[in-house]
């Protein structure tokens, strides 16, 4: 069997494989441009051939390509062009329809110096369509951005869940004990919620869980505040660098925040026939630190002296006492 002519052989392979080559002398004159790149950039061989690159493609002008270019022509220095920073440098589609859409192919680019002997320096450009790599990736992050969501975000309320209460007010009891600051914690409950629940049907009890929830949530105003619900009809709201006094103030916002949402509720045991809320409230002092457990007790038994005393009402736990 006769031995190929090399040159066509390697011509052939260039012109087959499934990436963009683009070869620039030293002028930055294109002298190679594979039927990839005519396939994908709507540019033919004859009309390529022999143009400045950057004439061809202005936009390149001052990107990351341009200078990858000039260090292979001036230093016979490669580069690697990282497709998260450089995701669509040239004006490639994937097909006809990208094209119309204006959705530009995302590429990783490989520029290498090509040494030809007895002639100048060369510049291969090498193009790698990233599109479905990069749609997978994106898509695993949403992914994972939704598993993380689920995983700390109560279903019904979307407010965060226990797990994710459990593991903020460790995080901000150590921050706390390390800078000397002040933490409230207050656990809020709705006054009266089982009679509530038996006597309008679990879909409206959703429904107020929901509303109350939501107004509770609309309060926060730092990015560092967390509400939580805690079980059934009980909710945590940790507030980092506050005392005891501004926790108090903001217990009080909060009731007066649910009754003024005015839902109607004929069997609650007290004067107001609407949903209320009780709030006890513990803080923790750089004078009387406590662990996590110590703290949500200490709230715990505000909010039951909060229960006695008529519900409908904020509870603080004094400093110290546990």
């Amino acid at each position: 069997m006769a031995e190929p002519n090399r040159l066509q052989l390697l011509e052939s392979v260039l012109e087959s494989v499934s990436i963009g080559a683009i070869v620039l002398d030293s002028a930055q004159r294109i002298v190679l441009w594979n039927k990839w790149m005519v396939r994908h950039s709507g540019w033919d061989q004859h009309q390529a051939v022999g143009s400045n690159l950057f004439e061809l493609f202005p936009e390149l002008r001052g990107l990351r390509v341009e200078a990858a270019v000039r260090q292979v022509l001036d230093n016979n220095f490669a580069s690697l062009l990282s497709p998260t920073l450089n995701k669509a440098p040239l004006p490639l589609f994937s097909n006809p329809a990208a094209q119309a859409r204006g959705e530009r192919m995302q590429q990783a680019i490989n520029v290498t110096p090509v040494d030809v002997p007895g002639e100048a320096r060369y510049c291969l450009i090498q193009l790698h369509d990233v599109s479905m790599a990069a749609a997978r990736e994106k898509l695993l992050r949403e992914q994972t951005e939704l598993l993380r969501t689920q995983t700390f975000s109560d279903g019904l309320t979307g407010v965060a869940n226990r797990r994710y209460f459990d593991m903020a007010i460790d995080k901000e009891l150590r921050r706390a004990k390390r800078n000397g600051a002040f933490l409230s914690l207050l656990m809020i409950d709705i006054d009266y919620f089982k009679p509530y629940n038996d006597h309008y049907g679990h879909q409206q009890g959703d429904d107020c869980l929901i509303r109350v929830s939501a107004a509770m949530a609309s309060m926060l105003q730092r990015s560092t505040d967390v509400l939580a619900r805690y079980g059934g009809e009980e909710f945590a709201m940790i507030l980092p660098d506050t005392d005891a006094s501004q926790a108090l103030q903001m217990a009080q916002a909060i009731r007066m925040r649910i009754i003024g949402q005015q839902i109607p509720h004929e069997y609650a045991g007290g004067d107001l026939k609407q949903i209320t809320v009780s709030i006890g409230i513990a803080t923790l002092t750089p004078e009387y630190p406590m662990e996590s457990g110590s703290l949500i007790g200490a709230a715990d038994h505000a909010l039951y002296a909060a229960k006695r005393l008529g519900r409908n009402r904020a509870i603080a736990q004094p400093p110290g006492l546990e």
